[in-house]
């Protein structure tokens, strides 16, 4: 069903306290944000990765950043 298709007549309008004491929800901003980029892997690779990733209980993209920086670093 579409958002305009809903009836929101019979919601009661939020108070002043209660929009004082909302909080945002969702990722809390980190100091140095990360860019969303694109990168082709061969499927092998990728199952490697993740596969590391899951022993290692982290997300694959974090295990892949990780990575990445610590090849970074040595090579600078």
């Amino acid at each position: 069903m579409p958002d305009r298709d809903i009836d929101y007549s019979d919601i009661p309008a939020s108070t002043d306290e209660e929009l004082r004491r909302a909080r945002r929800v969702g990722r809390p901003k980190s100091g140095m944000a990360k860019l969303l980029i694109a990168i082709r892997l061969s499927p092998r690779l990728l199952a490697t990765l993740q596969k590391m990733a899951a022993r290692q209980d982290k997300p694959y993209q974090t295990l892949i950043h990780e990575l990445l920086e610590k090849a970074a670093s040595h090579a600078a």
